[in-house]
């Protein structure tokens, strides 16, 4: 066997078993040589392609499109030209063509070698691969999250695009180092986002958070963060750490806001419920007051100014005094007290005040007055006003150290959508709003909280009842109002209170002239009063005076008695609230029998018989427990006088 021989058989034996149709062809593009491999794909046997030119084999539409890489090749020289074929016998195959030069010793082309693969199956898993990350990409450009992938090892992380334009960045830089990552989180979370990440990695669970992260404008948003391991080395160690993030910004806020209003509801209906404690109390305790300061009236006209005992009788006198000044502070707090509101220019009413303020508040605070022009008109008892400003101003004197300044101004002002969900409690509308500013020392946002609670104070023991800011509230709430307060520690505050405004033309603030004492009488007085300690006072106090009382304690007694009495009755002096019937049903009982009888109706609270919330009705006569004994005599004076 020679070498040549021996060449030509390994070469065969090569082409039989390479794992890759090879063919060999002449210049003239007439093969020489063929594998079964490559043969196959032209649905042909070898010995069919001897010596026959690749026209002749290949489909027209085939040959059109490798001759131009052929003639390249043998033009050229060039190596590893590659085309992409469908198959001659399956063309759903798709067959990979390469072509290099066959050349001589001398280094003369004289042919082309071709080797041809099957590639359908990884051109399939190319194309699969390419519809799934368009898919990937479709999905993550359709989400509102964002996709990281942190790579546990480099310590690098693949965010989305999503990741960056969620907090306002341009997308330039897919893959970030996790300390880029860190340094974005909020310096109050990442402590709490890093012990969370690092726990699930080590401990395999869910990743969890939410934190806030910096935009690129410098604002920090509100994202949840969710991953979990996704990969292990062969040992088990985490190698990749995935997740998105979500933008829960807008849900954040309004978690904050319902929160906030939940509180505020919290605290209005705590503040509904003290007051309507606080009511209670008033009618008990002025029923006792009544009695302490009626009996104390009496004893002083009986004892000479000069004895000892009468100065005892004044300090009880004043001490009473004192606690029924609280007790209509309560009833102010509840909304309960009685009032008789007239139409009044704001102006006006403040400038009635700002003497008495003045002296009030001493000569090291400035009260500054600052007028609007033309004020809307309010509806509101005058004395209301007085109570307001007195209440204010001394909170405001008591902030100030040394010297300081007051400020009162009025304005008009229209309040809208917006401003209420700024201010809880704000309804929509024109008001004229109050405003009291001081320089002092202002208020931390914990105890701003708690200013309109009765009994909250400050202050040290003694020098102050808790009751001035609980009784600014119930004012302003039982005329339809709101207040909002402005403040911080080292600023001042500010409290603005906004009175509806009222359509129609505004009346003086003129004070109230001076009541004359009450004369003595001789009419028939029937006195219906539950409290035996307060009909006994009554009794004595009227009798005093020259009337003839009929005193009974419950509205049965007194229908009997009023059906028993042959003479005329002139006037009917009842409790308001009392066992069988109130004081209102029973006058309407007497009148049917006595169209002439007179009322007057006295409580140590407004019943909702004599007042609709808290406002005296039109025509009804009503003295507020507890009274002095000559402002009842003078009030039946009055009453009867009138008749």
């Amino acid at each position: 066997m020679t070498d040549v021989r021996l060449e030509d058989l390994i070469l065969e034996n090569l082409l039989d078993v390479s794992p890759v149709g090879i063919a060999v062809l002449d210049r003239e593009l007439r093969y020489l040589r063929i594998n079964a491999l490559a043969a196959a794909f032209n649905g042909r046997t070898p010995q069919a392609h001897i010596g026959r030119h690749v026209r002749d084999l290949a489909p027209p539409e085939m040959w059109a499109i490798i001759e131009p890489f052929f003639r390249r090749v043998l033009d050229t020289g060039s190596s590893n030209v590659n085309v992409e074929l469908p198959g001659v016998a399956d063309p759903q195959q798709v067959i990979l063509s390469s072509s290099w030069p066959l050349k001589d010793a001398r280094g003369e082309i004289i042919g082309i070698i071709v080797t041809r693969q099957d590639i359908t199956a990884l051109k399939r898993a190319d194309e699969a691969l390419a519809t799934s990350e368009e898919r990937l990409r479709l999905a993550l450009e359709a989400t509102s999250d964002a996709m990281w992938d942190w790579d546990l090892d480099s310590r690098t992380v693949f965010c989305s695009p999503r990741w960056f334009t969620m907090l306002g960045y341009a997308a330039d830089e897919p893959t970030q180092d996790i300390a880029a990552v860190r340094a974005r989180v909020h310096p109050d979370d990442v402590g709490r986002v890093t012990a969370a990440a690092l726990g699930a990695i080590a401990e395999g669970k869910t990743y969890v958070v939410e934190a806030r992260m910096r935009c690129s404008d410098g604002t920090w948003r509100w994202v949840q963060s969710r991953g979990s391991v996704s990969g292990r080395d062969a040992t088990g160690k985490p190698t990749r750490f995935v997740g998105t993030n979500s933008d829960i910004h807008a849900r954040k806020l309004a978690e904050e806001e319902t929160a906030r209003l939940q509180s505020h509801l919290q605290q209005a209906l705590k503040m509904e419920s003290v007051g309507r404690l606080a009511g209670g109390v008033a009618h008990d305790f002025n029923n006792m007051l009544g009695v302490i300061l009626g009996h104390a009236e009496l004893a002083m006209g009986q004892v000479d100014p000069a004895q000892p005992l009468r100065a005892d009788l004044v300090e009880i006198q004043r001490a009473a005094e004192r606690s029924a000044a609280l007790t209509r502070q309560l009833l102010a707090f509840a909304r309960q007290q009685v009032v008789a509101p007239t139409v009044l220019d704001p102006n006006d009413a403040v400038a009635h005040s700002l003497t008495m303020l003045q002296r009030l508040i001493g000569e090291d605070i400035q009260v500054i007055w600052r007028p609007t022009a033309n004020p809307w008109p309010i509806e509101m008892d005058a004395s209301q006003v007085d109570q307001l400003l007195t209440n204010l101003c001394v909170n405001a004197r008591d902030a100030i150290v040394d010297v300081g300044t007051i400020e009162i101004a009025t304005a008009n002002s229209v309040i809208d959508a917006a401003f209420c969900a700024r201010h809880p409690g704000a309804v929509p509308g024109e008001y004229s709003k109050l405003t009291v500013r001081d320089d002092g020392a202002g208020i931390d946002p914990e105890t701003l909280d708690h200013i309109f609670e009765p009994f909250f104070t400050t202050k040290e023991l003694g020098r102050g009842t808790g009751l001035g800011l609980a009784t600014v509230y119930g004012i302003v709430k039982q005329n339809n109002g709101f207040i909002a307060v402005q403040s911080a520690p080292g600023e001042g505050t500010s409290f603005d209170i906004y009175l509806p405004r009222h359509e129609g033309p505004a009346t003086s603030a003129a004070p109230a002239l001076a009541a004359k004492p009450a004369g003595r009488g001789k009419e028939t007085v029937l006195l219906v009063e539950d409290e035996p300690a307060i009909l006994r006072l009554a009794t004595r106090a009227l009798e005093s005076r020259g009337y003839s009382v009929l005193g009974t304690s419950s509205p049965g007694e007194a229908l009997r008695r009023a059906a028993a009495h042959e003479g005329e009755i002139d006037l009917l002096l009842t409790d308001v609230v009392m066992p069988e019937m109130n004081g209102r049903d029973l006058a309407a009982a007497l009148l049917r029998d006595r169209p002439r009888l007179e009322a007057l109706f006295m409580s140590g609270y407004p019943a909702e018989v004599i007042v609709t919330r808290g406002i005296l009705e039109e025509g009804v006569r009503f003295i507020q427990k507890p009274f002095a004994v000559a402002d009842l005599a003078a009030k039946v004076r009055e009453i009867l006088d009138h008749r």
